[in-house]
């Protein structure tokens, strides 16, 4: 099942596409897709519904953030070897975590906004891990079971920020807009594997990151085990796995930064695709 939240803020709709691509209007339904429908339970009575009954929605929409109330975005850094020797960094040897702060999130395709002054922003292409069940201490055979789905995340980066104004990561990868998830939640059942799923991205048509979760450091079930030890994670809360190479910190023999009418394009296979449009410093796109 695609399952995805749709329209403009403060008024979003839970939906589905059907099995022959169309948007359907979940609404008559549930009031929204929150954290408590992403149990497996909640998911195989949606799954149960016959989907050509729901309303079709034909006009162009909105993709909001894939759940109503995303509680923690943990973040992996340096999962991909390839990326960490771009970054001039060694490969961790356990997962590297910090957390993008929940006013980053934004739909998938809603305006990116530099923040004030920045001159060092960056994208990361990312698998992004949605749990259904609250996980505490859970052994790696089992953390799958945890899962309920999974989706596109655009892990934004301000790198002067993160990497030259002391202290940890965080203050350069919570910037407003710099979280864009969707455009839908993938239920698990229909993700076969998720170490085996390609992943790009594009800026203003041009191709930096071609990639594959198949070359995870550390793979899902060992990151949902790992992150599970050190805090519970909820049902709504997501893990953004890392990136594959080929971001704009990496590129020879200059790196290359988001700059205003910068257009990304990114995608998972069999995840959907995201596009932003990055904008120069406007409160007024964040809030509106």
């Amino acid at each position: 099942m695609k399952l995805l939240r749709f329209g403009p803020k403060g008024n979003e709709k839970p939906g589905l596409i059907d099995a022959q691509g169309q948007l359907r209007d979940l609404s008559g339904v549930l009031p929204d897709l929150t954290s408590a429908h992403l149990g497996r339970a909640s998911l195989d009575r949606i799954a149960s519904i016959d989907a050509s009954q729901l309303p079709a929605v034909t006009e162009p929409v909105r993709y909001a953030p894939i759940v109503a109330d995303i509680g923690k975005l943990i973040c992996v850094g340096l999962n991909y070897s390839d990326h960490a020797a771009e970054s001039g960094m060694a490969v961790p040897s356990e997962p590297v975590l910090f957390a993008k702060a929940t006013s980053s999130i934004i739909g998938c395709n809603d305006p990116v906004v530099l923040p004030r002054d920045s001159v060092k922003s960056d994208w990361e292409v990312e698998l992004g891990v949605v749990i259904g069940t609250r996980a505490r201490y859970v052994e790696e055979s089992e953390a799958l079971d945890y899962v309920a789905g999974y989706c596109v995340v655009n892990d934004l980066s301000e790198r002067e920020y993160q990497l030259e104004r002391g202290g940890q990561w965080d203050k350069g990868k919570g910037c407003d807009t710099f979280g864009p998830v969707g455009p839908w939640l993938v239920t698990a059942d229909e993700v076969r594997d998720p170490q085996n799923l390609d992943m790009w991205l594009d800026v203003n048509g041009k191709r930096y990151q071609t990639g594959s979760t198949r070359t995870m450091v550390f793979t899902v079930a060992q990151l949902v085990s790992y992150i599970s030890r050190f805090m519970t994670l909820n049902p709504g809360d997501v893990i953004s796995t890392g990136t594959p190479p080929g971001v704009g910190l990496g590129q020879k023999p200059e790196p290359v930064y988001l700059r205003a009418g910068d257009r990304m394009v990114l995608g998972i296979a069999g995840l959907g695709q995201q596009s932003q449009t990055v904008h120069a410093w406007d409160p007024a796109l964040i809030d509106g």
